[in-house]
């Protein structure tokens, strides 16, 4: 079997996680909005679920809103909030998730709304002075990712948000790529997004959390469910599971990202060394434990993957909800890397529990290069 090195597109269910959603989806599978016993028992399950969340998050269980996973908490938390707010201006920047790009676009053709892509240096980093000068005094919201999905850049989160606050603006934290590598707490956000299948919950899971102080125009309109802010029957299961992954995510964090950071560094290290063309993208110490990002000029991205799955290695060339596309990734467009060059880009994105070296990982990436560039 493959060794699989594509976590940030998607993660396996933790055998715990299942372990403790599973009587959620048989036995006590009553709705919470029910007023018997049936449905009290899976609502004191959800309540609980929120504050769990709450508790990792630094917020207040009130604040937890739980979704169908990161694209919906991102479209719920720009829209909700920006709607919600009577400004129309929107900042965020031109390396976002699709689902924070597009939610904007949604934003400017339908409700006039003015967005401002704040500019990244070549690292893909946001400097607090940037967002400075794209404040303005009606803004009404920041948007912006904790960690790139694919570079695997990792925002001043706090700074940022200070910036922001300075000016009375709100903040938006996509945390989808962050949770289980960085701390998610006593970051200033007002709003934070987190995905289950990312952290070892199943697919259709995820979290948006927003300080009820802020005004909140809901997606989902119906019977009220989520103190207004998303109608529909919960999925008290998948409540569970996310909750409990997120837990144990936490719980694991600081050791599991001192190991992963310095078998990632070690096979950054081999790779650049194997393939002289080699470059890193994304910031070179500032960048998630598990993500190691680079372009192989005179290659193309998606043979390379081919090649390396031939060797028993899968990888991605960036964000999953952009595979198979023949067009370079705006990522690395948006951080100032050559058009051509863009479309040679490979991601390793590593596990939780990772243990062994990746030196034969690196040679494999080095035969498929070789082996790639010799046709050309």
């Amino acid at each position: 079997m493959s060794l699989y090195l594509d976590n940030a597109a998607t993660t396996p269910v933790r055998p715990e996680v299942l372990e403790a959603m599973a009587p959620y989806l048989t036995r006590f599978f009553g709705n919470p909005s029910s007023h018997h016993e049936v449905g009290e028992v899976a609502a004191s399950a959800l309540d609980d679920a929120r504050a769990r969340v709450a508790a990792v998050l630094g917020m207040r269980a009130s604040d937890v809103i739980f979704t169908s996973g990161g694209t919906e908490s991102n479209n719920a938390a720009i829209k909700g909030l920006v709607l919600g707010s009577g400004r129309r201006h929107l900042i965020t920047t031109a390396i976002e998730h699709e689902s924070v790009l597009a939610s904007a676009d949604y934003l400017a053709r339908l409700h006039g709304v003015a967005v401002t892509h704040a500019p990244v240096d070549g690292t893909g980093t946001l400097t607090p002075a940037a967002l400075g000068s794209a404040l303005r005094d009606d803004t009404a919201l920041v948007s912006i990712g904790y960690a790139n999905n694919e570079i695997g850049t990792v925002q001043d989160a706090a700074a940022l948000a200070a910036v922001a606050h300075e000016r009375g603006v709100a903040v938006h934290l996509d945390a989808v790529q962050a949770a289980g590598w960085l701390p998610l707490s006593g970051l200033g956000a007002d709003a934070v997004t987190v995905a289950g299948h990312k952290i070892g919950a199943p697919k259709g899971t995820g979290i948006l959390a927003v300080r009820g102080r802020l005004p909140f125009e809901p997606l989902m309109h119906g019977g009220g469910q989520e103190r207004g802010r998303r109608s529909g029957t919960p999925d008290v299961a998948g409540a569970v599971a996310i909750a409990r992954a997120l837990e144990l995510a936490e719980a694991e964090r600081v050791d599991e990202a001192e190991r992963v950071s310095a078998l990632r560094d070690a096979f950054i290290a081999r790779v650049l060394a194997l393939i002289p063309d080699a470059r890193l993208t994304g910031h070179p110490t500032r960048r998630l434990p598990g993500t190691a990002s680079f372009v192989f000029p005179g290659t193309n991205g998606e043979t390379v993957l081919l090649e390396l799955e031939r060797r028993g290695v899968v990888s991605s060339s960036g964000s999953a909800c952009a595979a198979g596309s023949e067009e370079a990734s705006h990522v690395l467009l948006a951080i100032g890397v050559d058009r051509d060059e863009a479309r040679t880009a490979v991601r390793f994105t590593l596990p939780h529990g990772l243990t062994a070296s990746l030196d034969p990982v690196a040679d494999a990436a080095a035969a498929a290069v070789s082996a790639v560039g010799s046709r050309g």
